[in-house]
């Protein structure tokens, strides 16, 4: 076996992923710690300043709600959620995050995050709900409040290390295990209670962009599940599985819409002219009641212009030159105040990539895109597992201890682990949480962790022979090549391994041709569903195979991993839900009406590692009352 040192580490509360959710448990669980006299290690796969999904920046915060000025209620951001995710959320989370996020916010803003006011000192807002920001540092900020709080409380952090697999006591998450992606390090966390904040995944689909622009993508392309694959693991149960998110971007570089539609007002329409969501209103219909209010779910928004796609109008475009004339319109008679707005509005349209998608404000300067004078291409992406933004899969939590909700059977934010919480995309079907919501269910989850610990955490039992299995489990992809990289004279053409980059494409060709990908118009059914199915047992005799040359690749080899069984937990609940709920995220041919009277419902899923059976179940959607 690959000669790495074991090092242990024992804390009271592990903290698992350094994104928005994470820090948001570190900054209030150090808080209780501190009271409690406890001890708390968060554990990052990258460097805290710059990981997990706004590590590049943001340009708005998409949750405030504003109870305090009595612009809106939490109440109100519940049947938003409701309404968008087509009746399907766990109101008592997206309620209880709802009621806190403000606050949150007002600590963003505390720690210097620099938002948008107009010339009476009020919030600027995207939308109803979305606030302007200068968003470069984002990231930068909440993760230097995370520090602060940890440092004050005697805790201490671990980058660079990859979280693979949970460690279990019966049903008890009592750590975690991984190595280092810098050195020759295999980590062994043990605590007393665990949060996965690991974000959710990416590229388990063949992404729209292939060849030189692989890699690219809307989510950050480093997630890759870990977050699913750690629960179903621990043997927790998951909600959502089979609702996966995809957004409508500029086109090749994965370019923001939202401040387009929002704050510039643009229109979107198809290569002939029309607007796909007035010529095809009629079709909302077919969709009621959510179809028919107000706002449109953003997948039945997705689905009108895949409509126009599907029937040889593409490609689709944003008027953006449209947008920018109309809002300096009103300065047109003033030479000098029009030439002033227009180069505002070009500043911002600008800087709504250079916040947050980079790669799109160069793919726009190195093709001449200029948004004040021409329209720019817009295309549905490949499928992503989140749970935080539009989409909802993720562990199946237990509710607030205050709210008479029938999800309740431990701490908030536990999953059916005992001891193990799940926050951020690791949560399902609470989603529209975006980053200030998912720093609050980080928050939520902190103090819930502490005081489990404090009223039931016992000294964590670790089997220390389990561990050496899964290191030399961990460990194999770099055993198998130095073992046989000298058999062939290429040392990625092996009939005892396969590289992780190969691994990767076939995971993807399966998703994309079988799990309603781009190739397939988003389109399945039950037998492209099953045929799938039997092609990812092929896969999975190939995962234990997986060749590492080093440690960049022993990360992408497990990376695979995870992401192979996101993409089995997501092809199990599509088989299982019978209807199509979500069009404009996947449609399932064979089934293409939504079903109100069979599946108004959560579709649950369970795999049970000690038999390695998978348990599907519904679960009863709760509407909060007179909500």
């Amino acid at each position: 076996m690959a000669n790495f040192e074991t090092v242990e580490v024992s804390t009271d509360l592990l903290i698992l992923g350094g994104g928005f959710s994470g820090c948001g448990a570190a900054t209030e669980a150090a808080y209780w710690a501190k009271k409690n006299n406890l001890n708390v290690v968060l554990v990052d796969k990258a460097a805290l300043d710059r990981s997990g999904a706004v590590a590049m920046g943001l340009s708005a915060i998409n949750q405030y709600v504003g109870i305090g000025s009595g612009d809106n209620t939490a109440e109100e951001y519940v049947q938003y959620v409701r309404q968008d995710l087509m009746g399907i959320s766990r109101e008592d989370l997206v309620y209880n995050i709802a009621r806190h996020v403000d606050g949150t916010v007002h600590l963003f803003e505390k720690w210097g995050l620099k938002i948008w006011k107009d010339e009476e000192g009020k919030y600027v807002h995207e939308g109803r709900w979305q606030l302007m920001i200068n968003g470069e540092s984002y990231k930068i900020l909440i993760a230097e409040a995370a520090k602060n709080a940890l440092a004050d409380c005697g805790g201490e952090i671990y980058e660079r290390v990859f979280i693979v697999d949970p460690l279990m006591d019966g049903n008890k998450c009592v750590g975690a295990v991984g190595f280092s992606t810098r050195e020759n390090k295999f980590y062994v966390f043990k605590a007393k209670a665990v949060i996965v904040g690991l974000g959710g995944a990416v590229h388990v689909f063949r992404p729209r962009s292939v060849g030189e622009g692989f890699g690219r993508s809307w989510y950050p392309p480093f997630n890759s599940g870990s977050s699913a694959y750690f629960t179903l693991q621990a043997g927790a149960e998951m909600t959502c599985q089979e609702v996966r998110f995809i957004p409508v971007r500029f086109k090749d570089a994965y370019g923001p819409v939202g401040a387009w539609f929002l704050l510039f007002k643009s229109r979107a329409i198809s290569a002939e002219g029309g607007e796909y969501m007035v010529v095809r209103k009629e079709e909302l219909n077919n969709w009621a009641p959510y179809g028919l209010a107000k706002p449109i779910p953003a997948n039945l928004r997705n689905y009108l212009g895949m409509l126009d796609v599907d029937a040889g109008l593409g490609p689709l475009y944003m008027e953006t030159h449209e947008a920018i004339q109309k809002l300096a319109d009103q300065y047109k008679d003033d030479p000098k105040a029009f030439k002033k707005k227009m180069k505002e509005l070009e500043s911002e349209a600008w800087e709504d990539f250079l916040d947050m998608t980079i790669s799109q404000a160069i793919l726009w300067a190195s093709m001449n895109v200029y948004p004040e004078q021409k329209h720019s291409e817009i295309a549905a992406c490949e499928p992503y597992f989140i749970g935080s933004h539009s989409g909802a899969s993720g562990a199946w939590v237990s509710g607030p201890e205050d709210l008479d909700t029938p999800y309740k059977w431990g701490y908030a934010n536990m999953t059916t682990a005992d001891g193990l919480f799940a926050v951020g995309d690791a949560s399902g079907a609470s989603s529209h949480k975006f980053s200030s919501g998912s720093h609050t269910e980080g928050r939520i989850a902190g103090k819930a962790a502490v005081k489990y610990i404090v009223e039931k955490g016992a000294e964590p039992n670790v089997d220390m022979a389990k561990v050496e299995e899964l290191k030399t489990k961990i460990l194999k992809p770099l055993d198998l090549v130095e073992q046989h990289k000298d058999e062939l004279t290429d040392i990625e053409v092996n009939t005892n391994y396969i590289m992780p980059r190969q691994f990767l494409h076939r995971l993807q060709k399966i998703m994309d041709e079988y799990a309603g990908g781009v190739s397939s118009a988003f389109k399945t059914s039950k037998a492209l569903l099953e045929r799938g199915l039997e092609l990812m047992v092929y896969l999975q005799e190939d995962a234990d195979k997986q060749g590492a040359r080093d440690l960049h690749e022993l990360m992408r080899a497990w990376e695979n991993y995870q992401r192979m069984w996101i993409a089995e937990s997501h092809l199990r609940t599509m088989l299982f839900r019978e209807e199509t709920r979500w069009p404009g995220y996947y449609f399932r041919s064979d089934t293409p009406k939504m079903d109100e009277d069979n599946w108004h419902c959560f579709a649950n899923c369970r795999f049970d590692p000690a038999s390695g059976e998978w348990e599907m179940t519904k679960k009863d959607v709760w509407n909060m009352p007179g909500v």
